[in-house]
């Protein structure tokens, strides 16, 4: 109980349910629009997940000044490529927050002047950005840890022992690329934080690239990827020692 509420107090934690919530419901909808007798339910979903997004633009208004701390913190890192991506990420997220705020703000006519339309294009575009960058990110540690873990003798060993245990199968398959899928999946597995943050940056990708119309899909694989991505977040911020760093 008292890691729920310690969970439930940070401003990322209730960000973070009401997403979950938000996208459960886009799948929900999804799934249940063609059965007739589920309408009255559908239409409460909907109206739950658009309450889940106004309430979630509300508690972002503060993140746009906390990705530029962020940004100000990267730019310090002493790898190039981290520093630069993981900049340029904090960056077009700042932007998008941008955005995003000034969307809140026209959406209760606080501001009235300008292009919803428009500025929601600026912000997905951001959001795209971002993701490339903290994918890109993700790429380059998964590159480094499979390095490491080749220049290892006791790794060698064990990945030696697995390509003889089955000879039929490496007859069939080209050896170098089952001992790269090897490398790799050991090196997922050893590094559950960077695994965790990969798989859930490329599925919040399909978000935007659905947005852009870059790589349309519908409103039930959004939901879904959202509901994962979700799902990751809650555990990654519960379980500090999955989240990736820095």
């Amino acid at each position: 109980m008292d890691a729920l509420v310690k969970f439930t107090s940070q401003s990322q934690g209730r960000d973070r349910i009401l997403r979950a919530t938000q996208y459960a419901c886009a799948l929900s909808v999804y799934l249940l629009r063609n059965n007739p007798n589920n309408k009255d339910l559908v239409a409460k979903l909907k109206s739950l997940e658009s309450n889940m997004s106004a309430g979630r633009k509300l508690f972002r208004l503060g993140n746009t000044a906390n990705s530029i701390e962020a940004a100000k913190r990267t730019m310090q890192l002493s790898d190039r490529v981290l520093c630069l991506c993981l900049t340029a990420a904090n960056v077009t997220r700042a932007l998008y927050f941008i955005c995003d705020n000034a969307l809140w703000a026209r959406n209760i006519d606080l501001i009235r002047n300008i292009n919803k339309e428009r500025w929601s294009l600026h912000a997905h575009r951001f959001y795209f950005f971002s993701l490339v960058m903290n994918l890109t990110r993700d790429v380059y540690d998964v590159v480094h840890l499979m390095v490491q873990n080749s220049r290892d003798k006791q790794f060698r060993q064990k990945m030696h022992e697995h390509l003889n245990e089955s000879p039929d199968v490496a007859d069939v398959v080209i050896p170098q690329l089952d001992a790269l899928l090897y490398l790799l999946l050991h090196t997922l597995k050893s590094h559950p934080a960077v695994a965790l943050d990969t798989l859930k940056n490329i599925c919040d990708l399909f978000i935007p690239l659905d947005r852009l119309g870059i790589y349309p899909s519908n409103t039930g694989v959004v939901g879904f990827c959202g509901l994962i991505s979700s799902l990751i977040g809650i555990v990654t911020l519960a379980q500090p020692t999955l989240r990736i760093k820095p």
